[in-house]
């Protein structure tokens, strides 16, 4: 059996990892490269590996990083069967199409307004590219065996990052090897813990917080602070938020703000079209999730959904007090930039991150302090108050991934440490180390390696 690292290395996106078995390729994992220019270029090169050459993608969960390049992939020659839960399938559904129509407009609105270094931009991928790579979907239950392709054993087991989200492990009867895909938090308010895994021969593990832990606050209470400061102000606190799992979360949290009376009844708005289908998908797979029937139904109701584009452009000639949930998360492209560019000129407002930022994105530099971001071709002013809540991450940070660790019954082979900007990739390796004794391994992008 060989593994080759396609991306997730020195880098928190991109994740794709090939299995080769006998003469059978299985790819785990199949996203979208985000961030920095020199890492998006790879999603325009030629692939690595003949895309008509795969057998079979099984998908940890639905975010773009780990799903993304799907569409390109299928129209590059793939015809084998995408595996993954059945909750990761409703989400693909929604996030694929939406992707490929973010392509077109992107391309479009460079044509428009002559953006493009080339004659005429094009979509990395089109819509109708993602709805027929869906066809290719084969939704398979948690905690089933099933064959990926003859001889290799596979199972999911959920990784509580998201609906959906799961550990795959797989097994050729010689040898198996673990994929953590995005690790999710033992105590997050709205979703189960990780499932306790016994092991695997070789594991590949994620290390988005490799080097830092989540603090130790309450992340309602830091939430209502910047909700209550913001409105003593006559502001507006826009949150960019990933429409999947963030903008749920946040949800929740301030229906739980207003029933307990920490914040006053603001206006809230949910701007993302495809955060309020998702949450549709959520509430259809509740037993993934700790809320009660009641606490799912008050976040579905607790803000206004901002269905067109005229509504949304209506929002930016408002003024606060209010609270505006709007994708994407790392502020790269969505409804939000439009809100961004409405009201981070005004210190009364504030812009509040509630997840990760990679390095190159427009919300690494806003979180870095930037005093200007560019946006649509121009230089608008940082001026509003900048908050983080990383309280409210979906992943575990390092304590909790070595915590998780812990409970294997047998140390791995080898251990992979991917899906991290170097810092936090070294830091855990180290760590493991350190505590656990472990062979561990950082892979560099399009190594090979063989699992004996």
């Amino acid at each position: 059996m060989k593994l080759q690292f396609l991306g997730a290395t020195d880098t928190v996106t991109g994740s794709k990892y090939l299995i080769e078995h006998d003469k059978a390729r299985v790819l785990v994992d199949c996203g979208l490269f985000q961030g920095y220019k020199l890492l998006r270029l790879r999603n325009w090169e030629a692939p690595p590996v003949k895309p008509s050459s795969i057998d079979a993608v099984i998908l940890t969960h639905a975010h773009i990083d780990h799903s993304g390049y799907l569409p390109l992939l299928a129209r590059q020659g793939f015809r084998g069967k995408v595996f993954c839960t059945p909750a990761t399938y409703d989400l693909c559904r929604i996030l694929l199409p939406d992707s490929g129509h973010l392509q077109e407009e992107e391309a479009e609105y460079a044509n428009r307004h002559k953006l493009s270094k080339h004659k005429e931009a094009l979509p990395l991928y089109t819509r109708e590219d993602a709805l027929r790579c869906l066809k290719l979907f084969h939704p398979i239950p948690y905690d089933k065996d099933w064959q990926p392709v003859p001889g290799l054993h596979a199972r999911m087991t959920p990784s509580g990052h998201m609906a959906g989200s799961s550990f795959v492990r797989l097994d050729d009867g010689s040898r198996s090897i673990l994929f953590s895909g995005d690790i999710g938090r033992p105590q997050d308010l709205m979703l189960k813990p990780p499932v306790q895994m016994d092991g695997a021969d070789y594991l590949v593990v994620e290390s988005t917080y490799g080097d830092r832990l989540h603090k130790n606050s309450d992340p309602l209470l830091e939430l209502g602070k910047v909700i209550n400061r913001t409105a003593a102000r006559g502001g507006v606190v826009v949150i960019p938020a990933f429409a999947v799992g963030r903008a749920q979360s946040l949800l929740h949290c301030i229906h739980l703000l207003k029933a307990q009376g920490v914040i006053q009844d603001i206006p809230v708005y949910l701007n993302s079209p495809m955060a309020a289908s998702a949450m549709q998908v959520y509430l259809k797979h509740k037993s993934e999730l700790k809320l009660t029937p009641a606490e799912c139904e008050a976040m579905a109701h607790t803000a206004h959904i901002v269905q067109s584009p005229e509504e949304s452009r209506l929002l930016n000639a408002r003024h606060g007090p209010m609270v505006i949930v709007a994708a994407s998360g790392m502020a790269t492209g969505g409804r939000v930039v439009h809100h961004l560019k409405a009201f981070a000129p005004d210190k009364r407002n504030t812009i509040l991150f509630a997840g990760y930022q990679a390095g190159g994105t427009r919300g690494a530099s806003i979180a870095g302090g930037a005093p200007t971001v560019r946006i649509f071709g121009e230089d608008v002013p940082i001026r509003a108050e900048v908050a983080m809540l990383d309280d409210l991450s979906a992943h575990a940070d390092a304590g909790e991934i070595v915590s998780w660790l812990k409970g294997f019954k047998a140390p791995p082979r080898q251990t992979f440490i991917t899906h991290g900007e170097p810092a936090a990739a070294d830091a855990m390796r180290q760590r493991i180390e350190r505590e656990l004794r472990w062979n561990v391994h950082m892979p560099f992008y399009l190594e090979t390696v063989t699992l004996r």
